[in-house]
């Protein structure tokens, strides 16, 4: 609070001089505000979580062929550059499409190897794919087919190199 206090002066002969008023100001309860206000900010404000993307890390079992995937439940993704995409089931490299670098090309690509699946097995659960970024993919072309993994509900997903032969196929 703000206080006005006279302060007492001491006649001295000659003229009497007017009365100065001293204005002095009390900052307690100004402080006492400042704590309040910092203590509300620091007990109601959150931490920002981090945002990450679940990674599912496969199992440490005894596999008597890991290299082996069956090849008509295989859909190969390759990522090349410009976000282009190029797609070939299982082992049929020579019949390599590509699919674009429309959002919805990566989708489209799975749902109709799943309909391939129902067809073929009555079922799509054992499908695999396997994402093969090119040296020229670009980082949001992998986080959009990893995205697209967990829309399409795709349990068996692999990122890995792009092989010699699958490199020379998207040049061409």
């Amino acid at each position: 609070m703000a206080e006005i206090l006279p302060k007492e002066h001491k006649q001295k002969a000659g003229r009497p001089k007017a009365k100065k008023s001293s204005l002095t100001v009390d900052l307690t309860p100004m402080v006492d505000l400042g704590f309040l206000l910092i203590s509300f900010f620091v007990f109601t404000t959150t931490i920002s979580q981090p945002m990450a993307m679940k990674l599912v890390m496969p199992d440490d079992q005894d596999v008597k062929n890991p290299d082996k995937a069956p090849d008509k439940k295989t859909l190969n993704l390759i990522l090349g550059s410009k976000n282009t995409t190029y797609v070939y089931n299982g082992l049929q490299l020579n019949a390599i499409r590509n699919i674009g670098s429309n959002k919805t090309a990566i989708r489209d690509a799975i749902l109709q190897k799943k309909n391939e699946m129902r067809k073929l097995y009555g079922s799509d659960s054992d499908m695999i794919i396997l994402i093969k970024p090119t040296y020229d993919a670009t980082y949001e072309n992998v986080v959009n087919a990893l995205d697209e993994m967990l829309i399409c509900n795709i349990k068996t997903y692999v990122l890995m190199d792009a092989a010699a032969d699958e490199l020379k196929a998207v040049r061409k």
